[in-house]
């Protein structure tokens, strides 16, 4: 894991989410797995300008689920002549470098790029910067300095969130200090799962409870998070495992499978991060503590917007700065994250229109719901 670096965060985070908050429109466009979506732009054109949204990995549901679909409607609601080029590296740094190069080679005017890898991404940036094509770091951070904007959350007060909500689970149950917390943390080449480990171990260090276990998630590949789960689980002992802290709802969902597995009876609280539907459904069910909700949609609007701006020759108006691993600096938009508990999902990702209430409440979860109060 990278040496995490300390990121200046500056206020006002609150209010840029208020104003990215904005209603995505139907994307009538016809799409592909890996191609393009929308309409066809002529070349040069800065009102019909092509924008490359390049995702990170397919193990993540939040990608194809939310965040491309949220930046492809907010694009067309903006620029209704451009066109959006879209790939998923599918988990691999080389093959992000490809289709970078080949958006590149395209003609695309803005690169909003999530990196696999946010080390070797930098040079996607300096290939790009050397077509005058700007890029927008999304979701997580690339080490680079010219970059063109930065979108994304506070993310080591999400580590804070889910490392302050398992501790204070513990305090609440009356598990006694000493007692044990495995942590299964995010990807080693995603900047931002340093700051979600760093923010967990500010608040769990100090809490008493002790670190019996911990992993670092290659890809944030749930199958590996279960797989040492599953290996480790026996080693350390399920009876000294008394919480689980992991850096996402994917990987939360594959240490409970191995917890279930191993005849844990009931599950130790468990963290989780992106408000997964599956996430949510499982805290109905008690099976998982908390999730961190982090608004996909005024994340993804943000980065549609700013692409537009950028294609149209627009300098956006960015009053933040965050930091690299490597201490470079970029303009930027930090959002605030939110915990969520059963007792607020009504109140977080329904009322936000994240999901309808039928979409949770399922047959299998109606009697839950009723006793959250979603009704």
């Amino acid at each position: 894991m990278k040496t995490a670096t300390k990121r200046v965060l500056l206020s006002g985070a609150a209010a840029l989410l208020a104003a990215g908050s904005l209603a995505a429109c139907s994307n009538g466009a016809a799409s592909n797995g890996g191609g393009s979506t929308g309409a066809s732009a002529s070349a040069g054109s800065s009102d019909n300008a092509k924008i490359g949204l390049l995702l990170p990995d397919a193990v993540t549901a939040r990608y194809e689920s939310a965040d491309r679909p949220y930046f492809t409607a907010e694009v067309k609601a903006k620029c209704p002549s451009c066109t959006v080029l879209y790939q998923n590296a599918a988990g691999s740094a080389s093959t992000q470098q490809q289709q970078a190069e080949a958006m590149l080679n395209q003609g695309v005017k803005v690169l909003v790029l999530d990196p696999f890898d946010g080390v070797a991404a930098a040079s996607i940036v300096n290939e790009a910067k050397a077509k005058n094509v700007p890029v927008v770091s999304y979701d997580r951070l690339i080490d680079s300095g010219d970059l063109a904007a930065y979108i994304s959350f506070d993310n080591e007060k999400v580590g804070q969130l889910q490392g302050q909500a398992l501790v204070d689970k513990l305090k609440q149950d009356g598990v006694k200090s000493g007692s044990g917390i495995v942590m299964i943390d995010g990807s080693p080449t995603d900047n931002n799962a340093t700051y979600f480990k760093k923010g967990a171990h500010s608040v769990i260090d100090s809490s008493g409870y002790k670190v019996l276990g911990e992993y670092d998630t290659p890809g944030w590949d749930p199958a590996k998070a279960g797989s040492w789960a599953s290996s480790n689980i026996p080693k350390i002992g399920l009876s000294k495992i008394t919480g689980v802290y992991a850096a996402n709802d994917d990987t939360a969902g594959a240490v409970i499978s191995a917890l279930k597995t191993a005849g844990a009876n009931p599950i130790p609280p468990t963290t989780g991060q992106d408000a997964s539907l599956a996430g949510i459904q499982r805290i109905l069910a008690g099976t998982q503590y908390m999730t961190v909700y982090k608004a996909f949609k005024p994340e993804a609007n943000q980065a549609a917007d700013i692409a537009v701006q950028l294609a149209k020759g627009e300098k956006p108006n960015l009053t933040a700065t965050a930091q690299t691993a490597s201490g470079k600096s970029a303009p930027a938009v930090l959002l605030t994250p939110v915990a969520v508990t059963i007792d607020n999902i009504n109140d977080t990702v329904i009322k936000d229109g994240l999901y309808t209430k039928a979409q949770v409440c399922t047959s299998a979860y109606a009697d839950a719901c009723k006793k959250a109060g979603i009704e």
